[in-house]
């Protein structure tokens, strides 16, 4: 069994067997490995030998985190066109159910119309923690990170205007996109993020638009709850979110990670 020095892009997948792995991606090609999430976050990554093509298996969400944590309106304009506050000096927080994940090609399940009219897409750079942390300083903050992968917010932008918190109108089943895999060692500061619908470009902004800086946002949130190894934090979305229709295919392509892409039925 040979042991892997050095990866970035790290897949959970499911094969013909239906049986779950992680893998490492490289040149359209997954190299299995044998290896646990714990052992991957130790980077003990074990290849047992097996290669499959990246189209040949069912791309899985990247991890099954304990717990999805939104950090809303950190870029001024998103704030400003959905009604926030623009330019917060302390984070706008709500969280996720688990059962609003899916991933990579999975499809986004509208409500009843009775239930909700307006549901749109917000493009984000996601943040998987690599290990426990509680009371982070903000200069050890990106020691936490395990990697960086994407994320589709999807909202039901009416209830989150009218309830008095967020999680009904961000908590339906499969309002959670994330994926397509986990990439290592780049900086989340700088990435650029484009979200398309149905091909046309509706979001295009940059993680150094942020008005509160990722670490700072890392460092807040520890002091609230303990961040757990594979904790998801979604660190906001550029402005341009807009509504979603069945039928529409919605894509969120980060530089240096990939294209998360969706249907919306």
């Amino acid at each position: 069994m040979k042991v892997l020095q050095r990866t970035q892009m790290i897949v959970r997948y499911q094969n013909q067997t239906s049986k779950d792995y992680y893998g490492i991606v490289e040149d359209g090609e997954i190299l299995q490995l044998s290896s646990n999430f714990n052992e991957i976050l130790n980077n003990e990554l074990k290849f047992d030998g097996v290669r499959v093509k990246v189209e040949d298996v069912k791309i899985l969400e990247p991890v099954k985190p304990q717990k999805v944590i939104n950090f809303g309106w950190t870029y001024a304009e998103h704030a400003k066109e959905t009604g926030g506050q623009a330019n917060l000096k302390e984070p706008f927080l709500f969280l996720k159910p688990t059962s609003s994940l899916i991933p990579n090609e999975g499809e986004i399940i509208l409500p009843s119309p009775s239930l909700t009219g307006q549901v749109e897409m917000e493009g984000e750079v996601a943040l998987i923690i690599g290990k426990r942390g509680k009371n982070i300083k903000e200069e050890d903050a990106l020691d936490y990170v395990f990697g960086c992968t994407i994320f589709n917010d999807v909202t039901a932008r009416d209830l989150t205007k009218t309830d008095p918190q967020f999680t009904r109108g961000k908590g339906f089943d499969t309002f959670g996109p994330l994926g397509p895999w986990i990439v290592k060692g780049i900086d989340p500061t700088n990435l650029r993020i484009v979200t398309t619908l149905n091909g046309k470009v509706v979001q295009d902004g940059n993680t150094n638009q942020m008005s509160l800086s990722i670490p700072y946002l890392i460092s807040w949130i520890s002091q609230v709850m303990t961040l757990e190894p594979g904790d998801v934090l979604a660190t906001g979305s550029p402005s341009g979110s807009c509504p979603m229709q069945s039928g529409d295919i919605v894509s969120v392509e980060v530089e240096n990670i990939g294209k998360l892409r969706n249907y919306v039925k």
